[in-house]
């Protein structure tokens, strides 16, 4: 195998790569043209084969592009879905299609095992917005108030967190963590929108923090009617990451794997996903009879992970992501402390609301 460079950038499509990754074309034809495909699949068949010799897994998030998602990805989902995977999985290496704070998130579930991301530039606007020192100040500011802390954060404010919740079950573990503690106030952080539609579903006082995905923050109930118009009966599903005025705009408003379970279970005839584009791609693989109109705000950050640069990850074993034994036992617990709450009811949180965004606090640095 070369290494990554020049000769790597220019692999042929050969007879050799069409036999092997043919019956994987198959699947992503709808969503990638042949003369692209033809510059993929050289990397896939390589990737695919490498893996093996190395004794790889790689972990795909729903907003890794197709060629990606579908055709080197072992493992696809959400984040905190790949890194419990990661962890029942034989294989010592894994290889994280994603951003840095998922690849910690794997680290810490995984501790004995080789975690690599291809890009240390893969950073997350939300997860850096805040800090484990300023959960420190946010503690000493409200003592006595439980902190949950969302998945979509690094390892030093997870260490700092009484329990975790992702976007499908966070109403749950807010009433959860309140009624343990006997107190009627949470610290729910960084993501204030998050916060904001949680607050509004739910009689517990919220303290929030200034933090948003970039992606997820640009949607306005403006673009939800502009697209409403433009495709009347269109059904809109939002992430619970976007401001409370889009989620009252939608017909359901629920975590990527809820919304991707929507348009399987549903069957709407055409729908919109208001949250990364990528995504639109990978859901309407497996939905074939569903049309999707694809508003497209793409994460810069995901799209740092490329197939040229997996294939480099695989070859030169770069880059490791490590977590300090101390913080990252301190973080499993309260990751833990969520995987061990029963889903509530059997079923994805649907956040529909009427979009007022109680909140008591919104923090944040000065």
């Amino acid at each position: 195998m070369p290494a990554f460079g020049s000769e790597i950038s220019n692999l042929p499509f050969t007879d050799e790569v069409r036999e092997k990754t043919e019956h994987l074309y198959d699947e992503v034809k709808s969503v990638i043209p042949r003369i692209e495909w033809e510059v993929h699949a050289p990397y896939i068949a390589a990737i695919n084969d490498l893996k093996k010799e190395v004794g790889a897994v790689i972990l795909a998030h729903n907003y890794m592009t197709p060629e990606i998602f579908a055709c080197v990805g072992d493992f696809r989902g959400d984040s905190l879905m790949l890194a419990k995977e990661a962890a029942k999985t034989d294989a010592q290496i894994i290889v994280q299609a994603g951003v840095h704070f998922m690849a910690e998130t794997s680290k810490i579930l995984s501790p004995e095992k080789t975690v690599l991301i291809p890009d240390l530039r893969a950073g997350c606007s939300l997860a850096a917005s805040l800090t484990g020192a300023d959960v420190r100040l946010l503690k000493e500011k409200y003592p006595g108030i439980p902190v949950v802390t969302y998945v979509n954060t690094t390892a030093d404010v997870k260490a700092e967190t009484d329990i975790c919740c992702t976007s499908s079950n966070a109403v749950q573990v807010v009433e959860h963590i309140c009624g343990e503690w006997g107190v009627d106030k949470v610290i729910l952080i960084p993501d204030q929108y998050l916060a904001k539609n949680v607050a509004a579903m739910t009689d517990i006082k919220v303290i929030t923090w200034a933090g948003a995905c970039e992606v997820h923050e640009r949607f306005t109930k403006e673009d939800i009617q502009e697209i409403r118009a433009g495709n009347p009966g269109v059904i809109v599903l939002a992430h619970p990451e976007c401001p409370p005025d889009v989620l009252a705009e939608a017909d359901y408003a629920g975590s990527t794997s809820g919304m991707a379970n929507y348009v399987k279970d549903e069957k709407p005839a055409n729908v919109v996903l208001i949250t990364e584009c990528s995504m639109s791609d990978n859901v309407a693989i497996a939905n074939p009879e569903t049309n999707f109109i694809r508003p497209c705000n793409l994460c810069p950050h995901m799209k740092r992970i490329t197939l040229p640069g997996i294939l480099e990850c695989l070859q030169t074993m770069q880059h490791e992501v490590t977590v300090e034994p101390e913080m990252a036992e301190k973080a499993k617990l309260a990751v833990q402390r969520m995987i061990d709450l029963p889903l509530k009811g059997g079923a994805q949180q649907n956040y529909m609301h009427d979009g007022n965004p109680k909140i008591f606090a919104l923090e944040g640095r000065a």
